[in-house]
């Protein structure tokens, strides 16, 4: 749907474009010396109001040139820098709720244009810990939100509900020689569920970013569910080049690169930075108003993503 309405909103702004362009400097000109022949032929003075009626444009043009610029905004703000979206499962709990509405940065990661999504410039790459967007490998019509684990060139082993990173080999790198478990700490039991099973929340401490995961104790590995990865053990990933390998904070409800594989750096959309509205849609059957009406506002959930 995302892609449908960038094309759109692409061809709706050139088309107003070009009837804007088309009014400035070919039918005001003409509706300019209408007036003035008006006022030759005319022995007295023009009223304001017929001056006005000369000078108006017809409504199939008067209405894309008022338009134009409003989208146009739109078209640059959606594309360029920051496109709003919003959260519509619980894999990235607790990070983010159903029910989030989030600001998703686009030049963060570089400046691609709207429809072809060919990278024209060059701004940064995303880093271990960024939430991201990006387009459903499987499916590019899908956008998906998943926390970055691992780089191009990085190794991953997730194994016993541990994190365990070998980060790529480089002239600069020189720490990557083994595997280091990502530290994790115990915040809580019990504040979030999946069902009526109890969740753990813990504390994980990413390379200058910590963020919270949550994990459901009763449910074993699902390895053999894994993406099958040729040189590698079940539980272990390597990122390509060009690659980022994602995993949802909600470990174990969270269709993510442990069953899929890995996100090619052209599929980014951007980094998610800010929460700008949070609903709560906590209506039981009985209610005679729909599911999708909100029941309260959770003012405490904006802000700044982590």
């Amino acid at each position: 749907m995302a892609v449908y309405f960038s094309i759109f909103l692409v061809v709706l702004t050139a088309v107003c474009g070009v009837i804007w362009l088309y009014d400035k400097f070919a039918l005001i000109p003409q509706r300019q010396l209408k007036l003035a022949k008006a006022k030759e032929q005319c022995e007295g003075e023009l009223s304001a109001e017929i001056e006005e009626k000369i000078l108006e444009p017809p409504f199939f043009i008067d209405t894309p040139v008022q338009i134009f610029p409003v989208i146009a905004f739109v078209l640059v703000l959606r594309s360029f820098l920051y496109e709003p979206f919003q959260i519509p499962s619980g894999s990235m709990m607790p990070t983010l709720l159903d029910g989030d509405f989030i600001l998703v940065n686009k030049h963060n990661y570089g400046l691609r244009d709207p429809v072809a999504r060919n990278k024209f410039v060059e701004v940064g790459l995303p880093e271990r810990g960024d939430v991201v967007v990006f387009k459903y490998p499987l499916d590019v019509k899908v956008d998906y939100i998943k926390r970055v684990i691992g780089l191009p060139g990085d190794r991953v082993i997730y194994r016993n509900k541990s994190l365990y990173i070998k980060p790529a080999c480089s002239d600069t790198n020189t720490e990557c020689s083994e595997f280091k478990q990502v530290e994790t700490s115990f915040v809580s039991n019990g504040d979030y569920s999946d069902g009526n099973v109890e969740l753990t929340r813990y504390s994980s401490v990413m390379p200058n970013k910590t963020h919270e995961i949550l994990v459901n104790n009763q449910i074993l590995p699902r390895t053999a569910h894994y993406f099958k990865q040729s040189g590698t053990q079940r539980d272990e990933f390597s990122v390509p080049e060009g690659h980022y390998f994602v995993m949802g904070d909600n470990r174990d409800n969270s269709l993510d690169g442990r069953f899929w594989g890995f996100v090619p750096e052209e599929n980014l959309v951007g980094e998610a930075v800010f929460i700008w509205m949070s609903f709560d849609f906590d209506r039981d059957e009985s209610s005679l108003l729909p599911r999708w009406i909100p029941t309260g506002i959770r003012f405490e959930r904006l802000g700044r993503i982590h």
